[in-house]
């Protein structure tokens, strides 16, 4: 039916000790059967690369079952249909779904949801359309309860988040906007592009004294993508009732032991600070309003985002592994099948 007999997959060889390496992937070619009763077959365009799926790789338990080892690796992917045998969608639809890292899936037509090409660029639905959008709107303004008037840090401001979250701030009245980087380039972005008010590149000294010429007057809202020095920066700069959104802590993913908390928590006491964790599953209800707001600010250009893509299937496992060290480029990491 499909006229396609095999899948080029990427799988999980071993389970990563530290930072992953090449041996814990393999690329494998594996059968590919026609879609039956409420399946689609779709051949995939793009494919997502995100830092939590490191999380994903230990044996661990979490709030989402690990990946199996010697089984292909899952992450979000655009494609289009080859071939249904759901209602509802037919050959060139396409689609937005979970079983990417591999050139083609069967995938149940429940958990697809329909794209149109014609409204936004592909890459847009796994991005600042996405998930990674959802993620920023509701980590802004639901989890760190952003108010106008609201002085504003982020960072891993570059990313595919965090590029979101400083405009979104900027455009809802932040008082004052500050990114942080990893990179001189990104910094410039940020700061000539994105339009934030301070922009500083980690590596140029303590974060909590580069966050402090940033910030002079303190911050009322910290959105945290990288953890440890980061979040210790932010605690001390945080100002009375202050708000923490820990979205993700890439800086301690590839730990192989128990991490050093910050060492200034009790100052969460006398501050009276709020922090909380959150997960982008926990707010599909926002996801109406999100579009609603977002999308015409992506549409009309007052909303920007960049993406980087790399191509070729048998490349992803590398791609993967230089985001985690900073050096798959800015914004949304896409794989382009």
């Amino acid at each position: 039916m499909g006229g396609v007999t095999t899948s080029l997959e990427i799988h999980l060889a071993s389970r990563p000790h530290g930072a992953p390496v090449a041996e814990n992937f393999a690329l494998v070619e594996t059968p590919l059967p026609d879609p039956g009763p409420g399946q689609l077959l779709v051949r995939n365009d793009l494919l997502s690369v995100d830092p939590y799926m490191r999380g994903r790789m230990n044996d661990a338990k979490s709030y989402v079952a690990p990946y199996e080892v010697g089984q292909a690796l899952e992450g979000g992917a655009v494609g289009e249909v080859l071939a249904s045998s759901a209602p509802g969608f037919a050959p060139g639809d396409h689609v937005l779904h979970g079983l990417g890292w591999r050139s083609h899936a069967l995938v149940t037509a429940t958990s697809a949801a329909k794209i149109d090409p014609a409204v936004a660029p592909l890459g847009a639905y796994l991005g600042v359309l996405g998930m990674t959008g959802l993620t920023a709107y509701a980590g802004l303004l639901r989890t760190a309860e952003f108010r106008e008037g609201d002085a504003v840090w982020v960072s891993s401001a570059a990313g595919a988040v965090g590029q979101v979250v400083v405009q979104l701030a900027r455009l809802r009245g932040a008082s004052r906007v500050i990114g942080s980087a990893g990179s001189p380039e990104k910094v410039d972005w940020l700061r000539d592009e994105l339009g934030v008010d301070a922009a500083f590149d980690h590596h140029d000294g303590r974060v909590r004294d580069l966050l402090k010429a940033a910030a002079p007057d303190g911050i009322d809202v910290y959105f945290d993508n990288v953890g440890g020095d980061h979040l210790e920066a932010a605690i001390s700069a945080l100002k009375v009732h202050g708000r923490v959104c820990v979205c993700g802590m890439i800086s301690v993913y590839n730990a192989t032991g128990p991490v050093p908390a910050p060492r200034n928590l009790s100052q969460l006491i006398g501050k009276r600070l709020t922090v909380r964790g959150m997960l982008v599953r926990d707010h599909q209800d926002l996801r109406d309003q999100f579009l609603a707001e977002v999308g015409p600010l992506v549409a009309d250009g007052r909303l920007r985002y960049q993406e980087t893509v790399h191509d070729g299937i048998a490349n992803t496992a590398d791609v993967f592994m230089a985001m985690l060290r900073g050096e798959a480029g800015p914004g949304k990491i896409l794989v382009r099948v």
